[in-house]
């Protein structure tokens, strides 16, 4: 009897099993199975075409969809109840509906961390009011950032942070999680570089260390508030005492009364004002 030739997956290259009956099987998951029908949709582009816009309509919309179930599991369970069926059930969706938007579970967190990402800093761009004429409260806007101060700041800080968590051991959501760069720093250091220009800053300072220690505090603190172990209105004060450290020369912005009553009365313990309800967020 002649040695069955071997088989293998038409999209990955993996090994087939021999079929049990009927059919010799094709793909070696429903995943591959999606991935080639979506092939077959939309085949290679020829050599020298632009390259295809981001998906809109209908399939940007549901991939959104899911991208948001994971960022709900990530804020309210971690990523390890993440799930592919998880996921496809919080979404309201198939789980081949999952499949066909993403190859892995891998791929759809890291897409979901990068719309994340691109949601926060649309939402920043639109509250932080960039003027390098005023470099301490253009700063003081950006560190707001890094604070639960409504509930969409709280909910994305729960995600980042379930994301840190799972970085941890996963050395692949490492490299994309935690990429070289520092934007985040660079920019703070910009903002005290332009305060150093204008003569407003204390002498001496080294504004990239300066800017290290405050965007890993404002995290931290952030954190602190999420946890209940400090008040926004205390937190933000040892934020401000950083600020005038740095720009000894100008008057810090009053805090918000309502803000600065909590301060007095109560101090570290005191539990924060509900996620979504606004709490002093001007400079």
């Amino acid at each position: 009897m002649r040695d069955e030739k071997k088989r293998a997956c038409k999209v990955c290259g993996a090994a087939l099993p021999g079929p049990a009956r009927g059919r010799p099987p094709v793909y070696c998951s429903r995943s591959c199975q999606a991935r080639a029908y979506r092939r077959r949709r939309q085949p290679l582009p020829e050599p020298g075409t632009p390259p295809v816009s981001p998906p809109t309509g209908i399939r940007a919309r549901q991939r959104r969809r899911i991208a948001e179930a994971v960022w709900r599991i990530a804020a309210g369970q971690g990523l390890d109840a993440a799930s592919m069926r998880r996921i496809a059930a919080e979404a309201g969706v198939s789980l081949r509906a999952v499949q066909y938007h993403f190859d892995s579970k891998h791929a759809l967190l890291v897409d979901a961390l990068r719309l994340l990402h691109e949601e926060n800093e649309r939402l920043a761009r639109a509250r932080i009011p960039y003027d390098m004429t005023d470099p301490r409260a253009l700063l003081r806007a950006v560190l707001d950032e890094f604070l639960p101060l409504d509930a969409q700041r709280a909910f994305a800080l729960r995600v980042f942070t379930a994301y840190y968590a799972r970085s941890l051991t996963d050395p692949e959501l490492a490299a994309v999680f935690l990429a070289a760069e520092q934007p985040l720093e660079d920019l703070v250091a910009d903002i005290i570089g332009a305060g150093q220009a204008a003569g407003s800053t204390a002498p001496g300072i080294d504004r990239a260390h300066e800017a290290d220690l405050l965007v890993s505090g404002a995290v931290g603190l952030g954190l602190d508030v999420i946890h209940e172990r400090r008040s926004l209105s205390g937190v933000r004060k040892v934020l401000e005492y950083h600020l005038a450290r740095i720009f000894p020369a100008e008057a810090a912005g009053p805090l918000e009364t309502a803000e600065a009553a909590e301060a007095a009365g109560h101090g570290h313990g005191h539990r924060p004002s509900p996620p979504g309800q606004r709490q002093g967020t001007g400079p």
